[in-house]
């Protein structure tokens, strides 16, 4: 991997990225639970600015309060689903080969992770399991820098998510490359100017990320 004149920082989404994608997992959900294929994914982004998994992102509100909010909206499709049964499948498996890629790109390039995430509750904690909170947070304290959602009160794909990891990094936007699974993430950035991969798996984005970088 060598230094392109113009990339200096290197923008890593972190589920479904860093880690295995969680839809195949929500689909395996709705074939045992007799949900319409996608269903998980078309709540999420209907009303997505202020549906119930905007605001847990946001940190408006905690898992438990998910919980309700999440099966309210369910209800409204004709489902009686809590939201804690979706956050569970949401904590997929680390890809070890997306993690090395991680400590590869720090040599040369300035590196974060960008990542829609949830306020940590005694309630996750036991829904996940300490283990695999805890190494996913092994993996995210590696990060020289982490936007998080939940801090910082926005999230992807809203503008302001990308100007702030831009000014923490003190990088313009047409010299990052942004990794992402959602396309409708990477819209709002690459408009930015910034470089955008969509992720498919770790085979796929490493060759992606190392040709723009050659």
């Amino acid at each position: 991997m060598t230094t392109s004149n113009a990339i200096t920082a290197i923008l890593f989404d972190f589920g479904g990225v860093i880690t295995e994608s969680p839809f195949e997992a929500f689909n395996t959900f709705e074939v045992e639970h007799g949900l319409p294929t996608n269903f998980i994914r078309d709540l999420n982004s209907s009303n997505h600015n202020v549906n119930a998994w905007a605001q847990l992102e946001r940190g408006e509100i905690s898992p438990d309060e998910f919980d309700e909010l999440f099966r309210h909206e369910a209800n409204k499709k004709g489902y009686d689903i809590g939201g804690l049964e979706i956050l569970k499948l949401v904590f997929t498996p680390l890809r070890p080969d997306m993690i090395s890629l991680v400590q590869r790109c720090k040599v040369q390039y300035q590196v974060a992770c960008l990542t829609n995430n949830f306020p940590k509750t005694p309630t996750l904690v036991k829904l996940i399991g300490a283990k695999r909170l805890d190494d996913w947070q092994a993996v995210l304290s590696d990060f020289p820098n982490v936007i998080e959602s939940a801090k910082i009160g926005y999230r992807k794909p809203e503008r302001r998510f990308f100007q702030t990891a831009c000014d923490v990094l003190g990088v313009r936007p047409e010299h990052a490359v942004f990794l992402d699974d959602i396309g409708s993430n990477l819209k709002p950035a690459r408009i930015m100017g910034m470089t955008t991969i969509k992720v498919v798996n770790a085979k796929q984005a490493i060759s992606a990320l190392d040709s723009i970088l050659s």
